[in-house]
C-alpha cells in the first residue's frame, strides 16, 4: 500500500511539473503573415495586380513592395491599396533604396508608402559604403534624420541587413553594431535570418541585443552546404525557426513575418506556395 501511495504521489508532482511547464511556454502569437515580392519579381514584372492577386489567393496577409513600386505614380498606389482592400491583404512596409532617405527622396516615399497604407519605410541597401566605421555612421545618421521626418507623418524608418553588416571592419568595427548602436530607438531593425546565418551571425543572439527593436523579420532560409546557400525553401536549411520565432515574440517586438526566396530552382509561384505551407507548419511547432 505504501508503495501504491508513493507512486500516485510521485505522479501526481510529475504531472504537475510538466503542466506547469507546458503553461511557462506559451503558444506563439496569430502574427500577420506576408512575402516580401521580390520572391515573385519575374511575375510581378509582367502584371503586378495579377501577382499581388494570386499571392492573395495563396493565403498571404500582407505584402511588402521592393523598388520598382518607387516609380509609380499615386494614381498606380491607389488602385494597389484598392486591390488590397478587396483582397482583405495589408502592406505594413516597402523596400527602398539609400537615395529615397534623402530629403528629397523622402517626399515620394511618404506619399506612395501613406496611399498604400504602410507605416515603415525601410532602407533595403545603403549602397556602397565606404570609410569603416565612420561610413556606416553616415548611413546611421541618415537613418535617423529620416525618422524626424517620418515620424511626424506618421511612419517610421527602418533598416534591413543584407550578409556584409555582421562581417568586422578592417578597423574593428562591425556594421550591424554600428547601425543599430547610432540611430535611435525608433529606427526599426527589420531582421532578414538568411542574410544573418550567411556571414556567420546569431538570429537569435541578434535579436536578443536588440530588444523590442525587430518589428518585422524577413523569414529566409540558408543552407552552409557548398552551392545551396539561399537557394533552399524555407525548412530546408540551417535556420534554427523554433528558437528564432519564440525569441522575436517573447522580446524581439516582432509584429508581422515576411517570407522571402531568392531562388529555389522551382517556378516563383510555386516556391511562394511551398514557403506558406512550410512557414504554416513551422510556426505552429
Amino acid at each position: 500500500m505504501t508503495h501504491r501511495r508513493d507512486f500516485i504521489s510521485y505522479a501526481a508532482s510529475a504531472f504537475a511539473a510538466a503542466s506547469t511547464q507546458l503553461r511557462a511556454a506559451p503558444a506563439r502569437k496569430n502574427l500577420p503573415i506576408g512575402i516580401q515580392l521580390y520572391s515573385v519579381r519575374g511575375e510581378l514584372k509582367k502584371d503586378v495586380m495579377e501577382t499581388v492577386r494570386a499571392i492573395g489567393k495563396m493565403g498571404y496577409q500582407c505584402v511588402e513592395f521592393y523598388a520598382p513600386y518607387y516609380s509609380w505614380d499615386p494614381a498606380m498606389a491607389r488602385s494597389v491599396r484598392s486591390l488590397l482592400n478587396d483582397l482583405g491583404m495589408k502592406c505594413y512596409s516597402t523596400h527602398n533604396s539609400a537615395t529615397a532617405f534623402e530629403p528629397e527622396g523622402l517626399v515620394k516615399a511618404i506619399e506612395l508608402n501613406q496611399i498604400l497604407g504602410s507605416n515603415t519605410i525601410v532602407m533595403a541597401h545603403p549602397g556602397k559604403v565606404t570609410g569603416g566605421t565612420e561610413g556606416w555612421k553616415r548611413v546611421a545618421a541618415k537613418l535617423n534624420a529620416a525618422s524626424v521626418i517620418l515620424q511626424k507623418e506618421g511612419l517610421r524608418a527602418g533598416y534591413h541587413n543584407h550578409n556584409p553588416e555582421f562581417r568586422k571592419l578592417d578597423d574593428g568595427g562591425v556594421p550591424i553594431d554600428i547601425v543599430a548602436g547610432e540611430t535611435n530607438q525608433k529606427v526599426l531593425l527589420q531582421l532578414d535570418v538568411a542574410n544573418c546565418l550567411d556571414s556567420g551571425g546569431n538570429p537569435v543572439s541578434y535579436i536578443q541585443a536588440h530588444k523590442g527593436r525587430i518589428r518585422s523579420m524577413h523569414v529566409k532560409d540558408w543552407s552552409p552546404e557548398k552551392g545551396k546557400a539561399y537557394a533552399v525553401i524555407l525548412g530546408d536549411g540551417s535556420a534554427q525557426w523554433p528558437a528564432i520565432f519564440d525569441t522575436a515574440e517573447s522580446i524581439g517586438g516582432v509584429e508581422y513575418y515576411l517570407v522571402e526566396q531568392e531562388e529555389s530552382g522551382r517556378p516563383e509561384m510555386e516556391a511562394a506556395k511551398l514557403s506558406l505551407a512550410a512557414y504554416q507548419r513551422l510556426h505552429r511547432g
